[in-house]
């Protein structure tokens, strides 16, 4: 899709484009409520000023486990460090993911783009170290990074 088609989608339609990018109404509210705009650095801009903790429980239900074989579309792709780890890892990777949820009651949510399954597990363990405000605030930063990443997928043909 090209950013000014985007522009152009009534409110409903352009917060369901957002919706795929983040799960969080109250931020694709927010954010189609500034369109237009000029650029799809301006979107990725007020997106991430758009970015509440508020937002987070209902961004991070949208967010499959790491390492989830399931995992489906942007998830899939974004997480495409784990296809080849083997087994041992793997495992590591659900125990870790079953201590963090358990920790911070919500998914372990990671910029995966361009990551190794064995990065994301070493960055898993270092933040079970964290205590729960510091790691809500590290979780809002990578889904900001998240976020930016995917708007710029959904508007590659603007973006280049």
């Amino acid at each position: 899709m090209k950013l000014d088609e985007w522009n152009a989608l009534d409110a409903a339609d352009a917060e369901r484009e957002l919706r795929l990018v983040c799960a969080a109404p109250r931020w694709a509210r927010e954010v189609v409520a500034s369109r237009p705009y000029p650029d799809v650095a301006s979107l990725q801009a007020t997106a991430e000023v758009a970015l509440t903790d508020a937002d987070l429980d209902e961004a991070m239900a949208g967010h499959p486990r790491i390492g989830d074989r399931n995992a489906g579309g942007a998830s899939r792709r974004e997480q495409s460090g784990v296809a080849g780890a083997d087994a041992a890892l793997l495992a590591a990777l659900a125990d870790g993911n079953r201590a963090y949820e358990e920790r911070f009651g919500h998914v372990y949510l990671v910029c995966a783009t361009g990551r190794s399954a064995q990065e994301m597990l070493d960055i898993l363990r270092a933040r079970l170290g964290n205590d729960p405000a510091t790691e809500r605030a590290v979780a809002l930063a990578e889904l900001a990074a998240i976020n930016r990443l995917r708007i710029a997928r959904l508007f590659a043909e603007d973006a280049a």
